[in-house]
């Protein structure tokens, strides 16, 4: 017999996942607003590799932009995946993304070239479709494995471009690192099979 219970959290999950994707969605773009109204000020929370003054910058940097083009092509990206990410649980999607957000953040922190300023929310995107590529595998869910692939067909191509070192002014570091984080999340944080009940068991 089904649980009628189960099938009303899986919609109070997507219900928490939605408000929360738009919640965040919106602080960068509230940000994003501030940014431009005090001559971009904020834009000094990116990160700057290998100053110790720079490592307070490490999670901050996630969800400052360079402009509103920046950030307008991030956010479609990063509510699609952040939700579905999101639908198996909002605890697990949080230490998901910081995971990806403090790895990604140190690692363009150590090895980004001198003199550039990196911030933005496309590490977090990598991560995230890192994360959902290999998570159903990872657990071995069947609906996890075709969001994986429905995920690797829709953004793949634009993923593959991310990386590429030769795009002048893209932190190719950042999304390397992020998607190489959001992997490594998938296996951190897998969720284990539920223990079967006895026949007949309470």
């Amino acid at each position: 017999m089904s649980d009628p219970q189960a099938r009303w959290s899986q919609g109070d999950r997507a219900l928490a996942a939605g408000k929360l994707m738009l919640a965040w969605v919106a602080l960068l773009w509230l940000l994003e607003v501030v940014d431009v109204a005090t001559g971009h000020a904020l834009d000094g929370f990116g990160v700057t590799p290998r100053d110790p003054s720079e490592l307070v910058d490490v999670v901050p940097s996630s969800f400052i932009h360079f402009g509103f083009a920046h950030l307008a092509a991030n956010t479609v990206p990063l509510l699609v995946l952040g939700f579905l990410a999101a639908l198996a649980g909002v605890r697990r999607f949080l230490l998901v993304c910081a995971l990806i957000i403090v790895v990604d953040g140190l690692g363009v922190w150590l090895i980004a070239p001198a003199h550039t300023n990196t911030a933005g929310a496309s590490g977090v995107i990598f991560g995230l479709f890192g994360f959902l590529l290999v998570t159903g595998f990872v657990e071995r869910r069947p609906l996890g494995v075709l969001a994986g692939v429905l995920v690797a067909a829709v953004w793949g191509g634009s993923i593959l471009a991310g990386l590429a070192p030769t795009q002048a002014g893209v932190s190719w570091q950042g999304h390397l690192l992020g998607l190489l984080a959001g992997v490594a999340a998938a296996f951190l944080f897998r969720r284990r099979p539920e223990p079967s009940r006895a026949l007949g068991a309470p």
